[in-house]
């Protein structure tokens, strides 16, 4: 098959996806697998063919981040019964000292996002971001555009978010060293647009949410104490952030064990079991356990005034409601990763692959910005972060030996890729304008302006970390 008729096909199934996912509301998961279907029939594998390319590819991508998944589903409802994101959140009031308090919110949502899901993240630092906005006459057009360009950030960029880990299980790059770098790009990709656009986004004065602020009043006070969220209860500051620290220190721990530590030694031994992804995770949880049994009146209250149980016990709470609820937010995403990584499995098979990443390696455009520009393009056609990245992953990881590119920064580049075209096709779009009281037009404003800039400066990170040959 030639490159030409390749692309057609390519180009095909992509339009296809945005088809069904933009205008025909499918969910992603079917598109994703009627586009895989197609794209290997007219690929000439054959129909049998085509099913056992789908099928091995859903199972090994289920198989290599299912687990991890779960387990931050679990530990994100942990997070928010617990108080431990009203405890990150006070952490930041107090680091600023009361002033810029649109990074509470914003590195709250920075943080969280790594093992948590996005929508989940909005959800519970909408009513941090809406309080500080009340009390501090801060406009939501300023607390919606960075707390959501932190968490998009770091779910775009740090694993174990879904998405960007099975891409990095993809091109084999070190677990601990994709965490590190994935954060330094991220705050570059925070902090660059936070002062280049942060008077822009103070020019619209927008209301919070009545809601999250009724009965509170604005304070003209500087004072820590005046701005603190007092809710009765509330964990200390280390032990709000051990349930999101603790994985992430066991993970990037491990990579140094494997680069500087003795084989076989004992500390080579501890850090490589104890950083493996899954049992990092599953300490978290554990330590979440914990945490959940030491603030167990917060926990039930939550549970007698939401959830209208108030004789439930506390071990019924952790060891069942919390998974339950896990399950039911991870279930989405963790089909999504799947069927995506099908429909890469789909694409990676084909012959064509080859003299199209030659052709393109020999090409005038900078290697780094292809798999950039891919992850865009298909974040701005199909509007999932997991599903773009998944897609542009597919089509990358067989042009590298071309690309001339080291893994660590095509996985990168893609991430920084898939912040660029955050828009109505996706959910979190329309998530962020309903919690943080935006209408349509504000959204694009301070939810696709942001990201966008953001990409680009990613992108610029990227390259140059690339440049200097930080990624090997």
């Amino acid at each position: 098959m030639s490159v030409g008729i390749f692309l057609l096909i390519l180009v095909i199934a992509i339009l296809a996806l945005v088809v069904m996912i933009v205008k025909l509301k499918m969910h992603p998961v079917l598109a994703l697998f009627i586009a895989a279907l197609g794209t290997g029939i007219f690929l000439g594998y054959g129909v049998i063919g085509t099913v056992d390319y789908v099928s091995s590819g859903f199972g090994n991508t289920l198989g290599s981040v299912g687990i991890t998944i779960i387990l931050g589903a679990i530990i994100s409802m942990a997070i928010e019964d617990t108080g431990a994101a009203k405890a990150i959140a006070n952490f930041f009031i107090k680091l600023f000292r009361g002033k810029n308090m649109e990074l509470a919110p914003s590195l709250t949502a920075f943080i969280m996002s790594i093992p948590v899901f996005g929508d989940i993240t909005m959800v519970l630092t909408a009513p941090i971001a809406s309080m500080l906005s009340k009390r501090k006459h801060i406009s939501m057009s300023t607390m919606a555009s960075f707390t959501g360009l932190g968490l998009f950030l770091t779910h775009a960029l740090v694993p174990p978010t879904p998405g960007i880990l099975a891409i990095a299980i993809m091109f084999k790059t070190d677990l601990g060293l994709t965490i590190m770098w994935g954060v330094v790009i991220s705050l570059a990709g925070f902090f660059v647009p936070y002062f280049l656009l942060r008077k822009w986004t103070a020019k619209e004065w927008i209301e919070p949410n009545p809601e999250f602020v009724r009965g509170m009043s604005e304070t003209h006070s500087d004072s820590v104490d005046d701005i603190l969220i007092k809710d009765p209860g509330l964990p200390n500051t280390v032990l709000g952030f051990l349930p999101l620290l603790l994985p992430v220190l066991l993970i990037s721990a491990s990579s140094f064990a494997q680069m500087y530590a003795t084989e076989g030694s004992a500390i080579y031994t501890f850090c490589t079991v104890f950083g493996n992804k899954v049992i990092a995770l599953f300490v978290g949880l554990m330590y979440s356990v914990w945490l959940g049994y030491r603030q167990r009146t917060m926990v039930r209250g939550i549970y007698a005034t939401t959830y209208n149980e108030p004789n439930i016990k506390l071990n019924e709470i952790m060891l069942d409601k919390w998974v339950a609820r896990g399950l039911m937010v991870c279930l989405s995403p963790l089909l999504i990763t799947a069927m995506g990584g099908a429909f890469g499995n789909v694409l990676k098979n084909s012959p064509a692959l080859a003299p199209l990443s030659e052709m393109i390696g020999n090409s005038p455009i900078p290697t780094i910005v292809v798999p950039w520009a891919i992850a865009a393009i298909m974040m701005t056609a199909v509007g999932s972060m997991t599903t773009a990245g998944m897609t542009a992953a597919a089509i990358v990881l067989p042009m590298m030996p071309d690309l001339g590119l080291a893994p660590l920064a095509a996985v990168l580049a893609i991430g920084s890729g898939c912040l660029m075209g955050n828009h109505y096709n996706n959910s979190g779009f329309w998530v962020m304008g309903q919690f943080f009281h935006l209408n349509t037009q504000q959204s694009v404003k301070y939810v696709t302006v942001p990201c966008a800039v953001s990409s680009v400066v990613c992108l610029i990170t990227v390259a140059i970390m690339n440049a200097v040959g930080i990624f090997g």
